[in-house]
């Protein structure tokens, strides 16, 4: 597709009409019901624990983020590490904070971990019909909510961001295709060792594309594939370039090696008059 930005159906009579057909439509799964006390304490709880984890989190493609005003959103991420999810937590603190979040969560974990669903996840398995069936049925009530954001995990296992060709889930094209009003954008994630022992969280955010329910889901696939790849080749090279000034940095955490050594290079630095860094480099 020549261009990343989709046309939204401007015609009153057909919109009415889809509002009109997805209001009668027999649900048979409802969306997590939220603990607003609990999402609070989460959004609060993620920068915290990535802080003392991670070296730096660092966001760029900012730019593309106000084409999603007043409408449904998707963030659709390529799947690295553990850390996505908590990651998507500093995001949507960050960049969303008067969203209602939700994400779908493999039903296994969501059953060891069932304060989850209070959270906004809900569980799904893959290669189970039910349970795409399942990830349309909730996907399609929350987007039509202008407040909600969805974040889906598009590859639905983990895989390395150099990974190629990119394979996602047929999941996602087929809800954005029952869909008329909604705004989608991808994120891409990985996690790079610059200058310290700890990693530095990489996220860019890609161009946004706007709901379009004549597209089949085949089409969709292949939009959503073509700009998460972008945007992943994009982060890549801005993670090679190791270049700060390509990223708004939006949580810094620890630096240094920690422990007895960094107690004496400390020692030494006042010996000396000087002023402790524990930072290895100026990234």
């Amino acid at each position: 597709m020549g261009s990343s930005r989709l046309a939204v159906a401007h015609d009153a009579g057909g919109h009415s009409q889809e509002l009109k057909h997805s209001s009668v439509r027999a649900f048979r799964h409802a969306p997590p019901k939220i603990s607003p006390l609990l999402m609070r304490w989460f959004l609060a709880y993620a920068p915290y624990f990535a802080s003392k984890h991670l070296h730096s989190v660092r966001v760029s493609g900012e730019e593309n983020l106000p084409a999603a005003d007043g409408l449904p959103l998707v963030i659709y991420m390529n799947h690295p590490s553990w850390w996505d999810p908590m990651i998507a937590a500093v995001l949507a603190r960050r960049y969303f904070p008067a969203r209602q979040h939700y994400a779908p969560i493999d039903s296994e974990a969501l059953k060891k971990y069932k304060f989850f669903a209070k959270l906004g996840m809900f569980g799904v398995e893959a290669g189970s019909f039910a349970s795409h069936r399942k990830f349309l049925d909730i996907g399609e009530q929350l987007l039509q909510q202008p407040n909600s954001a969805l974040w889906v995990t598009a590859q639905g296992r983990f895989a390395d961001p150099r990974e190629r060709p990119l394979r996602l889930s047929s999941g996602l094209a087929h809800l954005l295709a029952r869909i008329q009003t909604f705004a989608v954008i991808p994120a891409a994630v990985e996690y790079a060792f610059w200058e310290e022992r700890t990693a530095e969280g990489l996220i860019r955010f890609g161009k946004p594309m706007l709901g379009n329910a004549h597209l089949a889901p085949s089409a969709w696939m292949n939009s959503l594939t073509d700009q998460l790849a972008r945007t992943m080749d994009q982060l890549a090279a801005d993670s090679i370039a190791r270049n700060t000034s390509r990223f708004t940095t939006i949580l810094s955490g620890g630096a240094g090696v920690g422990g007895v050594y960094d107690i004496w290079r400390s020692f030494k630095a006042r010996l000396r008059g000087q002023t402790f860094h524990a930072e290895h480099g100026e990234k």
